[in-house]
C-alpha cells in the first residue's frame, strides 16, 4: 500500500462512521486534498453534503467553518474586519471564517457578485487582504462549495473566474435504494444521530507523502499530448463559447496524477484522464447561446471531447 492508498485508507475509515454512500463525493475530495483544488459540489438539500465535509474536517484533525450564502452577505463577514482595540488604541483583525482549514459555503451562489469575489484570492493565493494588508491562510486550505442547480430566484450564477477556481465539481444525486436503506437503519430512530467521526491519526505528514507519491506518479509525453488535445479540442468546438484553461489543463493533470497513484499505478494512462475529465472539465466550458437553446449540457459536450479526441497508444 503506497501512501496515497494508505490516506485514502484512513480517510474511508473515518467517513464510514457517518457517511452512508457518497463514494464519488469522497473519492473527490481526497483527490483535491492531495492536489491541494477546491470543490463546487452542486446537488438538492438533504443529501449529506454537510455532514460529509465536517467528517473529512474532523479526519484530517484540521479546524472546519461554515458560511450560508445570503443575498445580504458582506465580503467581511467571510474574510473579516479590523477593529479598534480600546486597550492598545491599535485596530486588531478579528478573523472571518475564511481564517480555517475546511470552508463550506453553502448555497454559494445565493451570495452576491461582490462577496463571492471576496473568495478568489482566498483560493488561488491561500492569502487574504484586508484593509491594504495581507494575511496568510493555512497551507492546507480547502474550500467546498455547494449550490442547488434546480433554484433561480434569488440566485447569482458564478462568474467563470470563480468557477474556474474550483478544481472540481461533483454532481450528488439522490442516493442508490440500498445506501437510503442503511441510512434509515441507522438514523431511523429520534434519538439517533451521527455520531463523533473516530480519529483518523492523519497528520500533516501524511498528506505530505501522499503529495510525494503523486509527484511520483510518471507522466509521459504522449499523455501530456493527450491532455493539450482535449483542452485544444474544447476551444475549437463550435458549440463552446469559452473552452478549457491553462488552470483548468494543471488541474485535469494534477488530477488524473492523483487517481493514478489510488489505484496503485506508477504512470498516468488515458482511462485516469476519462475518470477525472467529468468533475474537472465540465463547468469551465460555457455554452453558446445555440447550444444552451438546443438543450446541450456542459457534462454532455465533455463527453463529446473525450469522443473526439484520439486516444493515445
Amino acid at each position: 500500500m503506497n501512501a496515497l492508498e494508505d490516506l485514502e485508507h484512513r480517510i474511508r475509515q473515518c467517513l464510514d462512521g457517518s457517511v452512508i454512500g457518497l463514494r464519488e463525493l469522497t473519492r473527490a475530495l481526497m483527490i483535491a486534498v492531495v492536489a491541494r483544488g477546491h470543490v463546487l459540489v452542486e446537488g438538492a438539500p438533504g443529501l449529506g453534503k454537510t455532514l460529509v465535509c465536517k467528517t473529512l474536517a474532523a479526519a484530517l484533525s484540521g479546524r472546519f467553518t461554515r458560511v450560508q450564502g445570503t443575498a445580504d452577505l458582506m465580503p467581511s463577514d467571510i474574510t473579516g474586519v479590523h477593529v479598534l482595540d480600546e486597550a492598545s488604541r491599535k485596530f486588531v483583525l478579528h478573523p472571518g471564517p475564511v481564517f480555517t482549514d475546511v470552508l463550506l459555503v453553502d448555497e454559494i451562489n445565493r451570495a452576491s457578485p461582490k462577496t463571492q469575489s471576496a473568495l478568489l484570492q482566498a483560493m488561488e493565493e491561500r492569502q487574504v487582504s484586508i484593509d491594504r494588508q495581507t494575511y496568510r491562510l493555512p497551507a492546507g486550505f480547502l474550500v467546498i462549495a455547494t449550490q442547488n442547480p434546480h433554484e433561480f430566484e434569488g440566485t447569482f450564477p458564478l462568474p467563470e473566474s470563480q468557477l474556474d477556481r474550483f478544481m472540481m465539481r461533483i454532481d450528488v444525486g439522490y442516493p442508490a435504494a440500498e445506501d437510503e436503506t442503511r441510512v434509515l437503519d441507522r438514523y431511523g430512530t429520534i434519538a439517533a444521530a451521527p455520531a463523533n467521526p473516530p480519529a483518523a491519526g492523519i497528520t500533516a505528514e501524511h498528506i505530505e507523502a501522499a503529495r510525494d507519491c503523486a509527484d511520483r506518479v510518471h507522466v509521459s509525453a504522449e499523455l501530456t499530448g493527450y491532455v493539450l488535445a482535449i483542452a485544444r479540442a474544447s476551444r475549437e468546438h463550435g458549440q463552446i463559447a469559452l473552452g478549457l484553461s491553462t488552470r483548468g489543463v494543471l488541474a485535469l493533470l494534477h488530477a488524473a496524477r492523483v487517481a493514478a497513484g489510488l489505484r496503485g499505478s506508477a504512470f498516468v494512462t488515458p482511462d485516469d484522464v476519462k475518470l477525472v475529465t467529468p468533475w474537472v472539465l465540465p463547468h469551465r466550458l460555457s455554452l453558446t447561446s445555440e447550444a444552451a437553446l438546443e438543450g446541450r449540457s456542459d457534462r454532455e459536450l465533455a463527453d463529446s471531447l473525450l469522443e473526439r479526441v484520439p486516444v493515445p497508444r
